[in-house]
């Protein structure tokens, strides 16, 4: 019942006029951005960060919930139309969605995306407004030891399984944590990383990293990539589908939802996994087999709501414990950082009516998506038309005059320059780019609960391990570390399968003679291009 009033008190605050307003006008913006291609919900949000300085809080945020759900919604819309997915998330999406708009049917995906999406953020904000409150109590009994193994444990697995290799994600997670470090120690009063420039003393503000990262960094990949050729639009048509369409759909909705949000709430669970689980699903589930790689409709219904539910489910950890799970959350937690705000377990005592009125805003929010997009979808197709050179150069003046009206100083846009330099370097080698952010939000705080620890037991380090929840985490990155090791391990010594072994000896020979006869036959090459070498030369 606590809950309940505390959420009808939030919507009380997000159903006032203004903040309705700041809601609408979030939707369209981050609908607006996110269907720009390249450009997934991380960076949409990263992008559209500064608009909502001005703001206060709670407005700010109530703006920011519209610009979080319209820049999940503009990233399936270019999955589907011109089969660019913003996100990693958005990719299952695009595998069904763009055969459906090719063959004429991308009406019915894009609002198969979009009234699933609607459903699963539902149910996945209800759930959140159930389950954040039951995490914040587990919470609250927790000691800084383990806080510090939980915050260890959420840079591990995020990183660990990110991008190509292992090694390039802990090479990304050391230049977060390396930039984390940028500033004066607040123990010692030291500067550190600050290479004399005063400006630095104060550290690197999150809002230029996240801009720089994601907005420069994609701006200058795509301009070194850049094709003359100009993009093929696929007309929209009109949102609507048909009563055999809805039959099809509603299951894999329902059957996404519960696949995204528990695997959106966990450390370095991401959407990634559910879609893909999804997908597979809907795929041994349907009537219709043979429409699957074809265009299905289920295979763009389920995973779009395993995605949305996967967000709101991010969230959980986000405000429960102060911990990002994916970058969406990343930037969201910077947004809360840049007011000053610290999520965590005191964060629904200190600040309940601003939390319950954000997450008033995401059931509003969701609902204005549906809304305005469906019949404004064919607009957004239009703004896909823009020559690809207009588009990045109006994402760089943007994120540069987001990046200086942070802390209206020149000297942030030379750090956005250095930052975007950086980012563009990242996508050149295969670094990925959340282990970075997620080392520059949590590293200082990290190295806050390690010293509170290290202090509380007057430097002994058996302190890490005191409490039983420490232990048990850290058993799980040992595992999260140590698992390829012994998996490769595990098949090495594991015995060779009977059908790989030749069934019969003659089937031994017939392989030695087939060596025998390669061998042969590349010494006669060997033999007869020699000899025409030596032909060659006798010739007067």
């Amino acid at each position: 019942m606590d809950v309940w009033s505390s959420l009808m008190d939030g919507f009380a605050t997000a159903l006032t006029p203004m903040n309705l307003l700041y809601a609408m006008i979030g939707v369209l913006l981050g609908t607006a951005v996110g269907v720009l291609p390249g450009l997934g919900p991380a960076m949409t949000v990263a992008l559209l960060l500064p608009v909502t300085a001005a703001l206060e809080p709670t407005s700010a945020f109530i703006m920011f919930a519209g610009i979080y759900y319209g820049g999940m919604y503009g990233g399936s819309t270019t999955s589907i139309l011109l089969n660019t997915p913003g996100e990693s998330s958005s990719v299952v999406t695009a595998i069904e969605g763009n055969k459906m708009a090719k063959a004429g049917r991308a009406a019915q995906a894009l609002a198969t995306a979009a009234i699933g999406s609607f459903i699963a953020g539902t149910i996945g904000t209800a759930l959140l407004a159930g389950l954040a409150p039951l995490v914040v109590q587990f919470a609250v009994s927790l000691g800084a030891p383990s806080y510090f193994a939980i915050m260890i444990l959420a840079l591990l697995a995020v990183t660990a399984v990110l991008g190509s290799s292992r090694l390039r994600g802990f090479a990304s997670l050391g230049l977060g944590l390396a930039i984390g470090l940028v500033g004066i120690d607040s123990v010692t009063g030291q500067r550190r990383l600050t290479f004399g420039q005063p400006m630095l003393a104060d550290g690197l503000d999150i809002v230029v990293v996240a801009v720089a990262i994601f907005a420069v960094g994609e701006a200058l990949w795509v301009a070194a990539h850049l094709r003359r050729s100009p993009l093929h639009i696929i007309p929209v048509g009109r949102p609507w589908m048909g009563k055999k369409d809805w039959a099809r759909s509603w299951k894999p909705w329902l059957r996404g939802t519960a696949f995204g949000f528990p695997f959106g709430a966990l450390p370095a669970g991401g959407a990634e996994i559910p879609t893909f689980l999804s997908y597979v699903t809907e795929k041994r589930l349907t009537k219709h087999p043979e429409e699957f790689g074809k265009g299905a409709i289920e295979g763009v219904a389920g995973p779009e709501a395993a995605n949305n539910a996967a967000a709101a489910g991010t969230l959980t950890p986000m405000l429960a414990l102060g911990l990002p799970t994916n970058a969406t959350a990343a930037v969201m937690l910077a947004a809360f950082t840049s007011y000053g705000i610290q999520p965590g377990p005191q964060l629904f005592s200190s600040q309940g009516p601003l939390v319950w009125a954000l997450i008033a805003s995401l059931f509003i929010g969701n609902l204005l998506l549906l809304l305005i997009n469906l019949p404004l979808a064919p607009l957004w197709a239009k703004l896909l038309q823009l020559p690809r050179p207009y588009l990045y150069a109006g994402i760089l003046f943007f994120a540069t005059l987001g990046a200086y009206s942070v802390n209206l100083q020149a000297f942030d846009l030379v750090i956005l320059l250095v930052l975007g330099a950086l980012g563009f370097m990242m996508r050149r080698f295969g670094l990925p780019v959340l282990p970075l952010i997620l080392g520059v939000i949590l590293g200082p705080r990290i190295e806050g609960q390690l010293r509170r620890t290290l202090q509380l037991f007057a430097g002994d380090p058996a302190g890490l391990w005191s409490e039983p929840i420490a232990v048990v985490v850290y058993i799980i990155v040992a595992i999260v570390i140590l698992w390829p090791l012994l998996f490769k391990l595990v098949r090495r010594n594991r015995p060779v399968p009977a059908s790989v072994v030749p069934a019969h000896p003659s089937e031994t020979l017939l392989t030695e003679d087939a060596a025998i006869q390669a061998d042969e036959f590349q010494h006669n090459i060997q033999h007869n291009a020699h000899h025409n070498v030596h032909h060659n030369k006798e010739k007067p």
